[in-house]
């Protein structure tokens, strides 16, 4: 039950659902209400497809490119490591991504599906957290099942996007997406760390 509590904290923190809400509504501004669940529809699905296409076959293309998954994830860790800090230090998650959408005539696929909810750090973390060599086709399930379940609760936050924006508005939206980033700070330190361990065990026993 706390494996399951954890992968699902450490996905809600890189696809950070409540900093979507935002960049949502700046994507939907001035649209009907049918068009905006159509979005919201497309978005999530779009976004699932690309997340599982990472679990599914992230790792057989590091394989088919002879990187090996230690590597990966000390580099993986150390982009979550940036990724987080912006969202610590920088401009948050919905402040950057709404800029896009005003300096641009972006689609409901950019910046709302990718980057804002299939960011870079989910598409990392949905190869770190489906290891072929670590977990079971079943823990590998059952992991994808958390990553589908938060993207439920991105959807239904789309779809309740109006409220929960009155509720927490832009500023409350920027502090949760700077936890959001502390959160994943420490992830991010854990892969780098496990990455090392894992290299070097590897070239002790080699």
């Amino acid at each position: 039950m706390n494996e399951l509590l954890a992968i699902f904290i450490f996905f809600f923190a890189v696809i950070d659902p409540i900093g979507t809400v935002p960049v949502f509504i700046a994507t939907t501004r001035g649209d009907c209400e049918q068009f905006k669940r159509k979005v919201a529809y497309k978005a999530v699905a779009v976004s699932a497809v690309v997340l599982l296409f990472f679990v599914l076959a992230g790792e057989l293309l590091l394989n088919a490119i002879k990187i090996p998954l230690s590597a990966f994830q000390i580099a993986g860790g150390i982009v979550l490591l940036l990724f987080a800090l912006s969202m610590i230090f920088g401009e948050s998650k919905p402040e950057t991504e709404i800029k896009s959408v005003r300096d641009s005539t972006a689609t409901a696929i950019f910046p709302l599906a990718i980057p804002s909810i299939a960011s870079p750090g989910a598409m990392l973390g949905a190869v770190l957290m489906t290891r072929n060599n670590e977990y079971t086709w079943v823990e590998q399930s059952i992991t994808s099942a958390v990553m589908l379940a938060v993207l439920a609760v991105v959807l239904v936050l789309l779809l309740l996007a109006t409220h929960v924006h009155k509720l927490i508005g832009d500023s409350g939206a920027s502090i949760i997406s700077r936890i959001m980033g502390l959160i994943l700070t420490s992830v991010a330190v854990t892969n780098i760390l496990d990455g090392i361990a894992h290299y070097f065990g590897l070239q002790v026993f080699s």
